[in-house]
C-alpha cells in the first residue's frame, strides 16, 4: 500500500497511466483545494465576499491537477492549452467566477480526450461533480448568498456617509463601501457598497427608501451570486 500511494503521488507525470493513479493525485488535489478554501474563507471572513468563490478554489486545483496530468512534459500540450484558454478569456462573458472554472472544466475535458487520455477525464468529471455537489448543498457561507451591489448616485456636494448611513444601519446588516467616482463630468457622484440586507428586507424597500432621501438621482440594486 505505501510503495502503490508513493508511485501514485510522486511518479512522474508521464508515466502515470493507471486510472488508480490519477483518482489518487485528484483526491489529494480535492482535499488540497478544501485548506485552500479554508484558508480563504479564514482570511476573508470580515469581507463580504461570493458564497461561490471558495468552491471555485477547489474545483480550480482539481482543474489544475488534471490538466497536468495531460499536458505531462509536452511543450505543445501546454501551448495549446495556452491559446485555448486565451479564447476563452477574450470571447466569452462571465459574472460569476465559478463559471471561469466550469469553462476550464471543458478545455482539460476537451484536451484530455483529444490527447488520448478519456481515463483523465472521467476521473476529473467524478471529482468535479463531488465537489460541485458538495459546494451546492452546502455553501461555504450561507449569508452571503445574499450579498448585493448598491449602486446610488447622489447630486454633488452631498455626503455619501451622512446621506447613506442612517437608511443602510436600518435596513442592512453588514456593508462595505467599495467605489466612489464622479460622474456627469463632476456633476454628481457614484458610490458602490456590497450589502447584506436583513433577512425581513427586500430588495425593493430598500432602493424606495434610498430613492426617498433628498439628493439622490438614481438607486440600482443587482445581486452579486446566483441563489441556485
Amino acid at each position: 500500500m505505501e510503495t502503490w500511494l508513493k508511485n501514485a503521488l510522486f511518479a512522474p507525470v508521464q508515466d502515470l497511466l493507471a486510472w488508480d493513479a490519477i483518482l489518487a493525485r485528484l483526491l489529494v488535489a480535492f482535499a488540497g483545494g478544501w485548506l485552500v478554501a479554508f484558508v480563504y474563507a479564514w482570511g476573508r471572513r470580515t469581507t463580504l465576499t461570493a458564497s461561490t468563490f471558495p468552491g471555485t478554489l477547489v474545483l480550480m486545483t482539481i482543474l489544475i491537477a488534471m490538466v497536468t496530468q495531460v499536458i505531462g512534459d509536452n511543450l505543445a500540450r501546454a501551448f495549446g492549452l495556452v491559446g485555448a484558454l486565451s479564447i476563452v478569456r477574450f470571447r466569452t462573458v462571465m459574472q460569476d467566477t465559478q463559471d471561469v472554472a466550469y469553462v476550464i472544466f471543458a478545455v482539460a475535458v476537451g484536451m484530455s480526450i483529444g490527447a488520448g487520455q478519456p481515463v483523465v477525464a472521467l476521473m476529473s468529471f467524478l471529482g468535479v461533480a463531488a465537489a460541485a455537489t458538495i459546494f451546492r448543498y452546502f455553501p461555504a457561507n450561507v449569508n452571503s448568498t445574499a450579498v448585493a451591489i448598491l449602486h446610488v448616485r447622489l447630486g454633488l456636494g452631498r455626503s455619501p456617509e451622512a446621506v447613506l448611513e442612517p437608511v443602510l444601519a436600518e435596513f442592512t446588516t453588514r456593508r462595505e463601501l467599495t467605489t466612489v467616482e464622479t460622474a456627469k463630468q463632476g456633476a454628481a457622484v457614484d458610490v458602490e457598497y456590497r450589502v447584506l440586507l436583513r433577512p425581513e428586507i427586500s430588495a425593493a424597500t430598500l432602493v424606495a427608501k434610498i430613492n426617498q432621501v433628498e439628493g439622490v438621482q438614481q438607486v440600482q440594486f443587482r445581486k452579486q451570486v446566483r441563489d441556485d
